[in-house]
């Protein structure tokens, strides 16, 4: 009996777990150092027991911070989603129209009623609906993976740096900071500032005098409505063209300001004209359907302080209020000023290293089929840059520093055009404070007129006029007319509308955008480069008028020549 006790108790000791073995696992990750509950046996463990505790407390920091980590990461990912959420049901939200109950259920208008009131009421009625929001790269630049891109931009321009500092020490034996092309770029700029004051204290004063008078033409009882229509209409229409369109231009033309210069002129030409026509598009419907309530106030007319802030304001759509931010923060507008000089410097490095060793080359030989290939492959490098610098520079860097000076609170500028897989989603997200314009004041207004029959009709104005808009806008730069970029968007761009719709899913067709926008932009510096050398290797002595619109690259090949 008593060897089978003792067996039993044997047996029942060998199946018992170890008890001492997880309590001195349990006194490890509590952090007690008593040595007295090791075991020999254990490979990890010490005879003081001090190494064992050190190691197990590393582990235990080690998880705690890996989970503090993920737990920030999930939560600014969760906070992303309920705010995009948020944004689309609030904008969703705003664009229901609340109409009265008599109007909700009042009979349908007649086709006579509809057609009398139809002048009035456009298509967008309700119209852009600005709510507060973030840009999309500041969201996505908390995100280090997303931050690692930019840092790696930045470890290019600074190659980009040595290489022309390295390079211009060997050839001249000194270190050469005189940055020659930016100087010859942004020649003649107290030009451009005059020309500018010019431009903006003419946009404050003349349309919004004319508008103040035409209201108060319309608020009288006197009759001949239709005829100071007619005289404020001709004068507004007359400001835009003369005032406005040929003045500036014939300065830029007449005093052969560089390219930069001529860059900045025309695209403030440009936007301050379309900024004239959203603030009379929107507020002349108002005062007209104000005229018709003879029991009412009469028409408001936005003060001017309103339309001084829509004229600074980065946006082309009129509103009498925008959501404003509570605070400014004067770092956030310095570190987009600072990023929007650094990325100015980064497009002198890329002509400087990238295009103008190449083109002064090429230029020196024949151009055919072989060349234009090259050239065409060679320029995609430094057309992509310059796309991104732009994008980067203007649409992100430049709008958010005067929304954030000025608190505007929506700053929606452009959307994640880099996954569109249609053309038709990257023309709605490239740049969207010029596709509302485009939107509202050229196609819904097309339609509004046209009654909602040609919508093909009115696509393709909104196409004409974006090519003929950023063809002027290079021809006045450059000097010379040369429709590469017309035809691009007339055929290319409008064709790819219409093959790579909005139902064209995966990722194939984002590697097609993305394949046809790398050559595009290969063959917009290739032929345009081509061509502003030929015009200074080849130029005529007696050019007809003919001779202007030829493209000088097809048959020049000079044998020296200079920037």
């Amino acid at each position: 009996m008593e060897n089978g006790d003792v067996n039993l108790l044997r047996s029942r000791s060998r199946e018992a777990p170890d008890v001492s073995a997880s309590s001195d696992l349990d006194s490890s990750l509590e952090g007690d150092p008593s040595p007295g509950r090791h075991q020999q046996g254990d490979n990890h463990i010490t005879s003081n027991g001090r190494i064992e505790v050190e190691h197990v407390m590393s582990k235990k920091m080690q998880l705690k911070r890996k989970a503090e980590f993920l737990k920030d990461n999930l939560m600014r990912q969760f906070d992303s989603q309920v705010n995009d959420f948020m944004d689309s049901l609030i904008e969703e939200l705003a664009s229901f129209k609340t109409e009265p109950v008599s109007a909700v259920f009042s009979p349908p208008l007649s086709d006579k009623e509809r057609s009398k009131h139809g002048h009035v009421q456009p298509l967008h009625s309700q119209g852009k609906h600005f709510i507060s929001r973030r840009s999309l790269l500041d969201e996505l630049f908390e995100v280090n993976h997303i931050r690692t891109i930019y840092h790696m931009f930045i470890a290019v321009l600074i190659l980009f740096i040595l290489s022309t500092l390295v390079v211009d020490f060997i050839d001249e034996g000194r270190l050469v900071l005189d940055f020659d092309l930016l100087v010859y770029a942004f020649g003649q700029f107290p030009l451009v500032v005059c020309t500018w004051i010019y431009m903006f204290l003419s946009v404050l004063l003349v349309p919004y005098n004319l508008f103040n008078l035409w209201c108060q033409s319309q608020s009288g009882s006197h009759g001949h409505h239709r005829l100071h229509n007619c005289l404020f209409g001709a004068a507004y229409l007359l400001y835009q063209a003369l005032g406005l369109g040929f003045l500036p231009t014939y300065v830029a033309v007449t005093n052969s300001l560089p390219p930069a210069s001529c860059f900045i002129i025309t695209l403030e030409q440009v936007r301050l004209m379309m900024k004239v026509h959203s603030f009379i598009r929107e507020n002349v419907p108002r005062v007209l359907n104000s005229a018709k309530d003879k029991k009412g106030p009469g028409p408001v007319v936005p003060q001017v302080s309103q339309y001084l802030y829509f004229l600074f304001a980065p946006t082309l759509i009129y509103r009498d209020q925008y959501p404003r931010n509570p605070v400014i923060r004067w770092s956030y507008v310095a570190t987009k000023l600072l990023q929007v000089l650094g990325c100015t410097f980064y497009t002198y490095y890329v002509f400087v290293r990238l295009c103008i060793p190449q083109f002064r080359i090429i230029s020196l030989q024949l151009f055919d089929l072989r060349a234009m290939v090259l050239c065409v492959f060679n320029s995609i490098l430094p057309g992509v840059l310059i796309l991104f610098l732009g994008f980067f520079a203007f649409l992100h860097c430049w709008l958010n520093a005067f929304a954030e000076m000025l608190r505007f609170a929506d700053k929606m500028f452009y959307k994640d055009w880099w996954n569109s897989t249609s053309y038709a989603n990257y023309y709605r997200t490239w740049n969207v404070v010029v596709h509302d314009w485009l939107f509202y004041y050229v196609y819904l207004d097309f339609l509004w007129m046209s009654q909602k029959r040609f919508r093909l009709a009115a696509m393709l104005c909104v196409f004409t006029l974006s090519a003929v808009v950023h063809e002027y806008i290079l021809t006045i730069c450059f000097g010379f007319f040369y429709p590469v970029l017309f035809c691009l968007f007339m055929c290319f761009g409008l064709l790819f509308n219409f093959i790579m719709h909005d139902k064209r899913k995966g990722p194939i067709w984002n590697i097609f955008m993305w394949t046809s926008i790398f050559l595009g932009q290969g063959f917009i510096i290739c032929l345009y480069s081509q061509e502003w050398y030929a015009r200074r290797y080849c130029p005529l002595k007696e050019a007809s008028f003919l001779d202007l619109l030829k493209p000088r690259s097809w048959s020049c090949q000079g044998l020296d020549g200079r920037l």
